[in-house]
């Protein structure tokens, strides 16, 4: 039996996360203004390898959450950390060490990217961070390497995002990802801006990564059809709490809450047509 200190700590862990945005409409409650509760008491475990996916409507705080966990924005109170150092209390230098072990692929791939930027200098940003001593031919090369692992070619390189299509450009925002090579890579929505063939090849895509670059996955999303082909672990998400969490074809399968259920129910059955 493992004792508590030769036990390995998930890669990320969240205990009782909170944020609260001012109410919209500027209502007022006990002479304050009144908070609405984004993400509220949500606790979660994410393992090294692992796709875990987050589910649920629109302003059930996916989104909210998935940010907190990179500390893109901060949580009102709870605990975060990552293989059991505490995240919220890094600064400086290893706050940077550890942003670069994650990294985000964002949902609009129009955009995600800087119009005015060549693709050569987007994806090789994060280097400029964190590996600012690379050289010029060493980072073009890293550049190259990640463009050509996500099927773009090193004609890229001198284009601009205008020239390229919306998976093209989805691929250009997951080789910016992928270039200091983390270790979790959190995707919001990454599909749902891109048509139902060229999501599926981005599914595919990010499938392929996964297990090229040993990759653990955060996904967030509003479509049980998508996580279906991603996700280990899904986390369905109502009104900023988590109401159900197990393994993907549990969920998919066998769900019990009802909100949970009501997700399924609602996914469509295409009609066939019989001769």
């Amino acid at each position: 039996m493992q004792t508590t200190s030769t036990m390995i700590a998930p890669l990320l862990e969240a205990r009782n996360l909170r944020k609260t945005f001012p109410a919209p409409g500027g209502a007022f409650a006990m002479g304050a203004r009144a908070r609405v509760a984004a993400v509220d008491d949500v606790s979660l475990e994410l393992a090294a390898g692992e796709t875990l996916a987050i589910v649920g409507e629109s302003g059930s705080g996916k989104t909210t959450l998935a940010r907190m966990l990179l500390r893109l924005i901060e949580p009102d109170s709870g605990e975060l950390r990552v293989e059991g150092r505490d995240f919220l209390a890094a600064s400086g230098a290893g706050l940077r060490a550890l942003r670069r072990e994650m990294q985000m692929v964002f949902q609009d791939p129009f955009a995600s990217l800087d119009p005015r930027m060549r693709v050569g200098t987007i994806v090789g940003e994060p280097l400029d961070i964190h590996e600012p001593r690379l050289g010029r031919l060493e980072r073009r090369d890293r550049v190259t390497e990640i463009l050509r692992a996500v099927g773009m070619g090193e004609d890229a390189l001198t284009r601009y995002p205008h020239e390229f299509s919306g998976g093209q450009r989805q691929r250009i925002g997951i080789a910016r990802a992928l270039v200091l090579r983390p270790r979790l890579v959190v995707a919001d929505e990454p599909v749902s801006a891109l048509d139902v063939s060229v999501g599926a090849q981005i599914l595919e895509l990010l499938q392929n990564l996964q297990r090229d670059f040993s990759l653990t996955y955060l996904l967030i999303s509003h479509s049980l059809p998508v996580v279906a082909q991603l996700a280990t672990r899904i986390a369905v998400m109502q009104g900023g709490r988590i109401v159900e969490t197990g393994a993907a074809e549990q969920i998919l399968t066998a769900p019990t809450h009802p909100y949970t259920q009501s997700l399924i129910a609602a996914i469509p059955v295409l009609p066939v047509n019989i001769e």
